[in-house]
């Protein structure tokens, strides 16, 4: 593709959510606003020996909705396969965007894709290549029969920030219309006994920035937004979001530790933050995950960039941590709270304590500002920011 020198901006044009809490975005954000949590308790799941606390997606519910799409293909999809393309699917359906044009980009965000595969039991089926993450953004690609190379993002838990802030710049820099980020991870006994062997994971509805925090839970989600661009903000219809900056930085603390310092994220908060009034932030959706060192390090950075006084929120205690879902499917949820006027309240965090104090909603609130900031942190010391804006009337 040719780049493209002309300022742009980047508007979401559609969205759409599967997880534990229902198969559409309003569905998801419906719950959510209702208080409703997707975890729950399994005293046996996966064949694992110890009891988990999780938000799975409903098998039956996503074969069922899966053989309802129109297909020219007749080869087996993985049940990561289905929830992704199902996903993109609706997310088209509301557009006239035709998925086979070259002027139409996939980028898919994801920590494990068909990682289940490894397990010889369940490869049958499949090729040995499925495993791999190219392999999965392929076939998936090739159900919407589109030309161009999908392109994978896997960089921990920011993968859904790092594949929409890679979207933003390919929209800004190339002949690309539209690009379709797909964030998606489902579990696995393989995924979490990984997390089990860390120690941590609990057993009870994770507590963002509480006192009592004592780990995080898991969670299945397949998530798609679907970014345009335009030079002539006027064009866009009322209320539209716009995608506005973004950063990541690499602290290299630790293999899976997060830093003491939080230094890395204050880098991407503060990057992200530099063209944008600070006054016009209703809230930071922080990542959340209800780990003691997560936790901890999000409100030094929050701080170090004088922040703590803006609403703080989670929303792990209703999706669990989704992985290479997280960015995308947060950011979504985030962006109808900001249409709506909301801020949604952390489930979970009841008696706040971290090192540095912060604005944690414990109950939800209204806020008229135009501007929200998302976070996310995973292992290998990865940060990434990222800053939405709603547009206010033009019509």
């Amino acid at each position: 593709m040719e780049t493209n020198a002309r300022t742009t901006m980047i508007y979401l044009l559609s969205d759409h959510i599967i997880s534990s809490l229902g198969f559409t975005s309003e569905e998801n954000y419906s719950a959510i606003k209702a208080g409703i949590s997707g975890l729950k308790f399994y005293e046996k799941a996966f064949e694992l020996v110890e009891p988990i606390m999780a938000s799975l997606i409903n098998d039956n519910a996503l074969n069922e909705a899966f053989l309802s799409l129109p297909s020219k293909h007749s080869i087996s999809y993985t049940r990561f396969e289905k929830a992704t393309i199902l996903s993109a699917y609706n997310a088209l359906k509301k557009t006239n965007i035709d998925p086979s044009s070259q002027k139409v980009l996939f980028i898919l965000s994801t920590t494990k894709g068909n990682i289940e595969l490894l397990d010889p039991r369940k490869s049958k089926s499949f090729e040995s290549e499925r495993v791999y993450l190219w392999r999965s953004a392929q076939v998936i690609t090739s159900f919407f029969e589109n030309p161009n190379k999908a392109l994978v993002v896997s960089n921990a838990c920011i993968s859904g920030a790092a594949a929409q802030l890679y979207a933003k710049r390919i929209l800004e820099n190339s002949d690309y219309e539209y690009v379709i980020v797909i964030g998606a991870d489902l579990l696995s006994e393989f995924i979490i006994s990984g997390f089990q062997s860390f120690k941590s994971l609990s057993t009870e509805i994770c507590k963002p920035f509480d006192k009592h925090r004592c780990g995080l839970n898991l969670g299945e989600a397949a998530a798609s937004i679907i970014y345009g661009k335009t030079d002539d903000i006027t064009a866009l219809p009322d209320h539209s979001i716009l995608l506005l900056s973004g950063a990541i930085a690499n602290d290299a603390n630790h293999i899976s530790g997060p830093s003491r310092t939080g230094a890395g994220l204050s880098i991407a908060i503060e990057k992200t933050l530099k063209d944008i009034d600070v006054n016009n932030i209703s809230f930071i959706n922080a990542h959340g995950t209800a780990t003691l060192y997560n936790d901890d390090m999000e409100s030094m950075a929050i701080t170090a960039n004088g922040l703590q006084h803006i609403p703080v929120n989670s929303l792990k205690g209703y999706t669990g941590h989704t992985l290479g879902a997280a960015g995308v499917l947060e950011s979504i949820i985030s962006c109808k709270a900001l249409s709506d006027n909301m801020i949604l309240k952390s489930n979970g965090s009841e008696i706040l304590e971290t090192v540095s104090p912060l604005s944690v909603v414990t109950t939800h609130e209204t806020s008229h500002k135009t501007h929200f900031l998302k976070l996310l942190s995973g292992f290998g010391g990865c940060n990434a920011a990222l800053a939405f804006k709603k547009t206010m009337n033009f019509h």
